[in-house]
Parts: structure tokens; C-alpha cells; sequence
């Protein structure tokens, strides 16, 4: 059941991620989902290093970590796909 939450929310987190980054992201939807599950397990540990990752009520703090590292993410590696597939 771990797993499917962690599709979920990589599917949120990189939807999040691509909004965020400006202009259009041609990526495809499973490294959308991809990249919002790396960007949630690095936003994690960096809330971890930061010391905010449980505070009282929604974790925003630690969201916006996530979603920032995906948006990084997803700023990286569109370019490499619309490269690798033109």
C-alpha cells in the first residue's frame, strides 16, 4: 500500500514541481511521477537536516522542500528529454 501512496504522491509533488517551473516541460508522465518521488525522499531528508520536518498541524515547510527539489528536478531533466528525443 507504501507504494502506491509514494506513486500518488510523486504524481502531486511532480505536477506541483511543474507548475512551478516556468514555460512548458514536455516530460512524460511516468518520469512526472518520477521525479516527484525523488523530489519528496530529498525534500524528506533536507527537512531532516533543516529540523522541521514534524511540526504542529501541516508540514509545509517540508512540502515546499519537496516540491522545490522536484521542480529543480524537473528543470534538469527537461531539457535532457526533449534533447533525447528530437
Amino acid at each position: 500500500m507504501s507504494f502506491l501512496w509514494a506513486i500518488i504522491a510523486g504524481l502531486i509533488i511532480g505536477l506541483l514541481a511543474k507548475l512551478v517551473v516556468p514555460g512548458r516541460q514536455p516530460i512524460p508522465l511516468w518520469l512526472t511521477i518520477l521525479v516527484g518521488i525523488v523530489g519528496a525522499l530529498v525534500g524528506n531528508a533536507l527537512a531532516v537536516a533543516v529540523g522541521v520536518r514534524d511540526t504542529a498541524g501541516v508540514d509545509w515547510i517540508r512540502h515546499i522542500f519537496q516540491v522545490g527539489v522536484a521542480a529543480v528536478l524537473v528543470a534538469f531533466v527537461s531539457p535532457l528529454w526533449v534533447r533525447r528525443n528530437s
